[in-house]
């Protein structure tokens, strides 16, 4: 992919934080904010994969969660903020680009950011897209017993952060035969080279107020969506995707063959086909 795609990045004072954002593509079509899952930096929606979705005619939007990259840190331990204060961020990003609706793809845990956009400001989402993510009800399928993860390593040994993160990736691939170690490794490296606080970034999301919307659930979404799920997951296995898909109105899934708790490479052209199909026929 040609590199002129992207914009480069830029650090915006949006909702009393700074976020640092970077941007693909056509400002003037419709735009895409990616949300990335739980610990991650916009880094781990590649760039490679954000070119090839501007090239389809979007405006790409990625950016770093608070208490990632280079985007506004707390204390370890100490997040001072909810889902809805990040549901906020994704609002004040598309203010300041003069997004009135955009498409918004969320992973994982951040699919509540989804939930919230979807139910308390449908008037600002033109589509939903959930990757990897749940509903969260009874019954479904716990995490493989494969996750265990080793103690979170003190931070001034980089050597070991990294091993720990890949470890992390490694894990949550699932067994996918897509799983490339060096490039996680390399990813890793850069990723915590890059970041304010890193031991902020591996605690602090896990332990922030895990409100919801106001005024009901998933079956309250009117927003056409679109589900993405992994047939390896092991963290939340696919029938966490078709229960996702069954609670929303009218939502279709994709299953990538192949894939974890992840977007490997070997499955972008069937992800970015679905998605530039489902985000058709909007203005930002």
């Amino acid at each position: 992919m040609s590199p002129h795609q992207s914009h480069g990045e830029q650090l915006l004072g949006i909702n009393g934080v700074e976020l640092c954002v970077e941007t693909f593509g056509d400002r003037g079509a419709p735009a895409i904010i990616l949300v990335a899952g739980a610990a991650a930096s916009m880094l781990w929606w590649d760039a490679d994969l954000c070119e090839q979705i501007a090239v389809r005619g979007r405006f790409v939007v990625r950016y770093d969660h608070r208490d990632t990259g280079r985007s506004t840190c707390y204390p370890p331990g100490q997040p001072a903020y909810s889902f809805t204060d990040l549901t906020l961020d994704v609002l004040g990003i598309q203010d300041a680009f003069g997004i009135g609706r955009a498409h918004v793809v969320c992973q994982s845990m951040f699919g509540g950011i989804g939930l919230i956009l979807g139910v308390d400001h449908p008037d600002r989402v033109a589509s939903l897209t959930f990757v990897s993510s749940s509903t969260g009800a009874d019954g479904l399928p716990p995490p493989s017993s494969d996750l265990a993860m080793a103690a979170v390593p003190d931070v001034s040994d980089l050597l070991a952060v990294v091993e720990y993160v890949v470890a992390g990736a490694r894990a949550y691939a699932g067994g996918s035969p897509y799983f490339d170690e060096a490039a996680i490794g390399a990813l890793a490296e850069r990723d915590v080279a890059r970041a304010r606080s890193y031991s902020s970034t591996l605690v602090n999301h896990y332990r922030i107020e895990l409100d919801g919307p106001t005024r009901g659930g998933f079956g309250d979404i009117a927003a056409p969506t679109l589900v993405v799920h992994g047939d390896h997951d092991p963290l939340l296995p696919l029938p966490h995707g078709e229960a996702l898909r069954d609670a929303i109105p009218g939502a279709e899934l994709l299953v990538l063959k192949g894939a974890g708790h992840d977007l490997p490479k070997a499955v972008w052209d069937d992800f970015v086909s679905a998605l530039v199909l489902h985000t058709e026929g909007s203005r930002p």
